[in-house]
This record gives structure tokens, C-alpha cells and sequence, in this order.
């Protein structure tokens, strides 16, 4: 490979590594730590937070046009005006900048769809920044602080409470089913605390571990595991929803306040309550999509619920939910269905409508069968509302470690002196024992530094104190190479050669020495990487991606500064250590 082809394959890989540090500079450089905040929340949070925001907005805007419709808008609203001009355009008007407030308004259909432009602004921000963290270094908990918890599931407590009902050849299912809907419990309920993708997975048998990076309350967070869903089934007063949408389309930003508590409680009747209706997103999280107004009378209590699953209509083949109630609740669901046949009825679980289903017929016999059109993953989510129902898995917190931020901070601090001490050391012995060429040498530590942040980017790798540890040693261990090539090259200077033979007999024949070397190291840090588990394994993926971009800079990067000096800057002798005459 000539040393053309190398800078352009150098320059090309620099690029590459700066287009993977990109999510990491925007995140950790210019995102602002409220703007984090609200990025490391759920996205229900997100859009619950763009919603109160651009209520807010809109009340403005109408205050403005009341005060004075002919000035304009407050210069926070300047990015409206992009929009506002493509309004304009498509309805074929003309209407000269900088837009008044009567403008700005007039250039949309209703309040309702300045409401939805702003919302979608405030959403997009916060998603953006979302993304680069998603797509960036993460920090582990002993860097960003928060805490892990394990938890303990009693399996054999939850078949107790089934009694003769459970046969014993199900019990292994059942278990199996309960660990499902337990850790599917515990995931809405962190999520919607406003935690940002939580770890939690099963450990062992009957075990749940739990990681919540942030400043996340210990107390509060045992309240949510421990606690219980609160899952019933109220009757739906659909004249009163309808109303409730006419009156919330022409009055969007004045509906709810800050804590989404109706402002006017008169818009909906005195016996009832309005509720979101909620689906499942792509991320397999709580989103709402419409709103209903239910009875505050509970029609049935989800306890009677006992057991649920999905099945095949028998006429149409569509998927269906049945569920099986208890002797009392066959008898108040009876009683119920007789006296509402033809209304509707709304599954709510945690203050979340999950399903609403006409009432056909009088439902007597305790088995009850949900159908409506449903595909087979709205069918299962469903089921699953309804199991918190009845597989009640008792919890307790048998463990939990609270990080605060404030170490982490510290051990980020501590870490990057270590490695700039590292390097300012190596500096300063290259310098002493090798002059000149030892700042080849620095320059390719600290590339190798940006190298290995960029594959820990490209990867999304978590950045833990183990990583760093590794990311140290590799400072030290980097050097090495530079040593093996840097003598070699006094070996043949010493025998009479020329400075552009000295650096390439060098290189060559240091070759094989530096590949040896860091091909064993990498061996031991994949095998550690697939072995191991924690910290072991932070330690061991930062080790073996530093041998690569290490051998890398070494051998490639090094040899072309070197190839540099000699054919762009002409330089005749080496500069590479003491007693080396030329």
C-alpha cells in the first residue's frame, strides 16, 4: 500500500470515527441537562410533557392576539414562522414577514391543530436528543449513578393462593407465567415513575434483577415494585365521552392543567371520571391515543378474575380473550351485564383504559369472551392486563445498591486524570528516551483514544470503572509497540542505514513481534469477554478493542508520520534517541 492510498484510508477511517462520536458529542457536549432529563424519560412522559408545554404555548398566543393582535410574537416562537409560511403558501396566500399574532393564528385551521404543530416541535426536540443518547456511550451505574436491585418472587406463595383450581402437572407453566407477568408489571410501573429504559430480566428461577440509572428514589421505587396494579371494570358513559372530545377539540390547551386534572370538572358528569385509552408502541410501552369517560363505580373488581387466555373465535377465527371469574363475581357480573346490555364496558388498569367492549348479551355463566376485530399481540396485551388480575406474585426486596451521582462524578474525574496522567508520563518518557520520535508515539495514544471512544459509540457500549481500567492499561500497553518499532529502528541506524531504510527495515521487522503480542492479549480479553459477566466483561470488551485500534495506530498511523517527514519535510537523519550517530 503506497502512502497515498494510507492517508486517504487514515483520513477515511478518522471520518468514520468522528461520524460514530457524533450522537456522544451532541449528548454529553451540547444537550442541556433538563433537555437529559426529559430525554431519559419514558415517552409517555415525553409526550405528556410536550402536551403541557404547548397548552401552555397556545394560551399565550391567544393572550397575545387579545392584547394585541397586530404586534409580534415573542421571538421564542420564531421557529412557528417556517411553518406558518408553508401554511400560507398551500392556501394560496400572500402575507409579508415578520408574521403578527393574528397571522401566525390565522395560517391554521383551528386551535386544536396549533395545539398539534407545537406539540409535535416540543416532542421532536426531546426525541432528538433521545436519539443521540441512544446511539451514544452510555454510562454504567458506577459512573451516572442510580441504583440495581434484586428482587425475589414468591412462585410457590402465587400457586398456594390457586389452590385445588391449579392441576399439578401445570404448576411448571403457571410459574412460568407468573415470572412473565411479573416482570411485565414491574416494567410499566418503573416506566411510568419516568425512568428511561430500565434492565430488568429474570435471574435464576424466582428472581428479578432490576437497574435504574439516575437519581431514582430508593423508597419510592420498593413502592412500586412491592405495590400491586389496581385493575377494574367500569361502565362507559359514551354520551358523556362524546361530549367530553367536542368539548377537548375546541379547547385543547385549556382542558387539563400541569398534573392533567381537568380545569373545569363541570365537562364531564359529577359520577364520572375521564381516563386515556392506552395501547402498546413499538417500544412495547403504555401510549394514548384516545380519551373515555367512565363511571367512578367500580362494576367489577379485577380480583374475581381467574384465569385468562387468548383464543380463536369459533365463527370467525379471530382472536379473542376469554377470562373465568370466581363464584361472587359471576354473580356481580351477571347481575351487571342484565341491567346494561348493549352499553359498554372499559377494562382499566392503573388509571389507563386498556379495552372497551360492547355488551351483546347478559353474561351468566362466569366466562366471558372479548372480541372486536382484535389481532393476536393486541389479544395477548389484553390477556396480560387481565393476569395481574389473578397471577398476583408476592415481591420483596431482598437487595439494593443506591450509587449517587455524586460518586460517579467523581470516578469520571478520577478517570480522566488517570489517563491524562498516563499519557503526559508516556510524553515525558518517549520525549527523554526517544526525542523527537516519541511524539509519534503520543500522537498515536491519543488516537487511539479517540478510536476506542468511537467503537464504543458505534456499539453503544456502557462505559463502566471497569471499562476505564481497561481503557488505562491499553494507554500503557499501547506504547509497547512504539518501543518495539522505535528500536529496531536505532538497530539499523546503528548498522548504517539510510533514514528511510532504517524506518522500514524497522517496521518490518518489528512486525511480527507487536502482532505476537497483542493477538495473545486479544485472545485472553474475547474469551474473558464471553466467560466473564459485570465488570470482568466491561474490562475485557475495552481491552480487546483497544489491541486493535492500538496495533492500528502503531503500526499504520505511526509509520505514516513518520513517511511524512521524510518525503513532504525532507528530514535526512531520525531523531530517536541518544548516542545514535548519523
Amino acid at each position: 500500500m503506497n502512502k497515498r492510498t494510507r492517508l486517504v484510508v487514515l483520513l477515511a477511517v478518522l471520518a468514520l470515527c468522528f461520524a460514530f462520536l457524533w450522537p456522544s458529542i451532541n449528548w454529553y457536549g451540547k444537550t442541556p441537562k433538563e433537555v437529559q432529563q426529559l430525554a431519559l424519560g419514558s415517552t409517555e412522559n415525553i409526550k405528556s410533557y410536550a402536551e403541557i408545554e404547548a397548552a401552555s404555548d397556545v394560551r399565550e398566543i391567544k393572550a397575545a392576539v387579545s392584547a394585541n393582535p397586530d404586534a409580534a410574537l415573542d421571538s421564542k416562537f420564531n421557529w412557528i414562522n417556517k411553518e406558518v409560511a408553508k401554511r400560507f403558501k398551500e392556501q394560496g396566500k400572500k402575507v409579508s414577514e415578520p408574521y403578527s399574532a393574528k397571522n401566525v393564528v390565522s395560517a391554521f385551521e383551528s386551535e386544536l391543530d396549533i395545539l398539534s404543530v407545537i406539540q409535535t416541535h416540543y416532542r421532536e426536540d426531546i426525541l432528538k436528543a433521545k436519539h443521540y443518547y441512544e446511539n451514544s456511550v452510555k454510562l454504567g451505574l458506577d459512573l451516572s449513578g442510580g441504583m440495581n436491585v434484586i428482587v425475589h418472587a414468591d412462585l410457590d406463595a402465587a400457586v398456594a393462593v390457586q389452590g385445588d383450581s391449579l392441576d399439578s402437572k401445570d404448576v411448571a407453566e403457571f410459574k412460568k407465567d407468573a415470572m412473565e407477568n411479573a416482570i411485565e408489571n414491574l416494567s410499566s410501573r418503573i416506566d411510568k415513575f419516568g425512568l428511561t429504559s430500565p434492565v430488568i430480566r429474570q435471574q435464576g428461577e424466582d428472581h428479578i434483577y432490576i437497574e435504574i440509572p439516575g437519581a431514582a428514589q430508593a423508597d419510592a421505587i420498593n413502592t412500586l415494585i412491592v405495590g400491586k396494579g389496581i385493575l377494574n371494570f367500569r361502565l362507559v358513559d359514551m354520551a358523556a365521552t362524546e361530549a367530553f372530545k367536542s368539548y377537548y377539540k375546541a379547547n385543547p390547551a385549556s382542558t387539563f392543567n400541569a398534573s392533567g386534572e381537568l380545569m373545569d370538572s363541570s365537562v364531564i358528569p359529577a359520577d364520572c371520571e375521564v381516563f386515556g385509552v392506552y395501547t402498546k408502541d413499538e417500544y412495547g410501552l403504555d401510549e394514548r391515543y384516545d380519551w373515555l369517560v367512565v363511571k367512578k363505580e367500580i362494576a367489577l373488581d379485577g380480583k374475581h378474575i381467574q384465569s385468562a387466555q387468548v383464543q380463536a373465535d369459533e365463527f370467525t377465527n379471530m382472536p379473542e380473550v376469554a377470562f373465568h371469574l370466581d363464584l361472587e363475581g359471576t354473580k356481580i357480573f351477571a347481575d351487571f351485564t342484565t341491567a346494561h346490555v348493549g352499553d359498554y364496558l372499559a377494562i382499566v388498569s392503573d388509571n389507563k383504559v386498556k379495552s372497551n367492549a360492547k355488551i351483546n348479551s347478559a353474561i351468566t355463566a362466569g366466562n366471558v369472551s372479548l372480541s372486536g376485530g382484535f389481532s393476536y399481540e393486541e389479544a395477548n396485551n389484553i390477556k396480560k392486563v387481565l393476569q395481574t388480575a389473578w397471577l398476583t406474585v408476592p415481591l420483596e426486596v431482598e437487595s439494593q445498591q443506591v450509587i449517587g451521582a455524586s460518586l460517579g462524578e467523581e470516578a469520571i474525574r478520577q478517570g480522566k486524570m488517570a489517563i491524562a496522567l498516563g499519557l503526559v508520563l508516556i510524553l515525558v518518557f518517549m520525549l527523554l528516551f526517544y526525542k523527537a520520535s516519541g511524539i509519534n508515539a503520543v500522537v498515536a495514544q491519543v488516537l487511539n483514544l479517540y478510536m476506542m471512544f468511537s467503537i464504543l459509540s458505534a456499539f453503544n457500549y456502557t462505559l463502566s470503572l471497569s471499562s476505564v481500567a481497561g481503557m488505562i492499561l491499553t494507554v500503557g500497553m499501547a506504547v509497547d509497540a512504539n518501543v518495539l518499532v522505535f528500536e529496531r529502528i536505532k538497530e539499523e541506524l546503528r548498522a548504517g542505514k539510510t533514514r528511510a531504510a532504517a524506518i522500514s527495515l524497522g517496521f518490518d521487522n518489528a512486525f511480527w513481534a507487536i502482532m505476537d503480542s497483542n493477538i495473545t492479549t486479544f485472545i485472553a480479553a474475547i474469551f474473558l469477554s464471553q466467560l466473564g459477566s459485570g465488570s470482568i466483561k466491561g474490562f475485557a470488551v475495552s481491552l480487546a478493542i483497544g489491541v486493535v485500534s492500538s496495533v492500528f495506530t502503531a503500526l499504520f498511523v505511526s509509520r505514516l508520520i513518520f513517511d511524512f517527514s521524510t518525503d513532504v519535510l525532507h528530514a535526512k537523519k531520525v531523531s530517536i534517541g541518544w548516542g545514535i550517530k548519523q
